[in-house]
């Protein structure tokens, strides 16, 4: 992604994420991981930084970086849309260090995807959280239209 730094508040900032938030970046997914109960192998880690470190694969990242210090994350794909035959783009996973919660970090990640998206010829920007993520809840019932899509999934094996 070669999107702009978008300027937040004052001393936060969204940029494309680079290659030296490396270290920062596996601290906040495991953290991440944790909060939603899982345990991110280090094969886990390296193949989704190999990911958001290639310029042509679909996942992207943007962080958010308090006076020098990156606090949060958003890793989102472009998704083709069958509805409309255009852009579509999927926030997969968004997350803000629980000691800079409330600072705006999550809110201006929003903002810098629809920029991208606003960019690279508009579309949906979609998402899914935990039925029990109350605190995420709230900010996204304001920024976002919650649907009534139930979602599915299942695991398939590999040959």
């Amino acid at each position: 992604m070669t999107a702009p730094a978008y300027d937040a508040r004052p001393g936060l900032v969204v940029r494309p994420i680079a290659a030296g938030d490396e270290e920062r970046w596996r601290a906040l997914f495991t953290a991440y991981g944790a909060f939603y109960e899982t345990v991110f192998s280090a094969t886990v880690l390296d193949g989704v930084w190999a990911w958001l470190m290639d310029p042509a694969h679909p996942e992207h990242a943007l962080v958010a970086e308090k006076d020098g210090e990156v606090i949060g994350f958003a890793h989102v794909r472009d998704q083709p849309d069958t509805f409309t035959a255009g852009p579509s783009w999927y926030l997969d996973d968004l997350f803000t260090d629980p000691a800079h919660r409330g600072e705006g970090a999550a809110t201006a990640l929003l903002a810098a995807l629809d920029e991208k998206a606003r960019t690279h010829g508009g579309g949906t920007v979609r998402w899914i959280t935990a039925a029990d993520n109350t605190t995420a809840q709230r900010l996204y019932d304001q920024v976002a239209t919650r649907t009534t899509w139930v979602t599915y999934e299942r695991e398939v094996s590999a040959d």
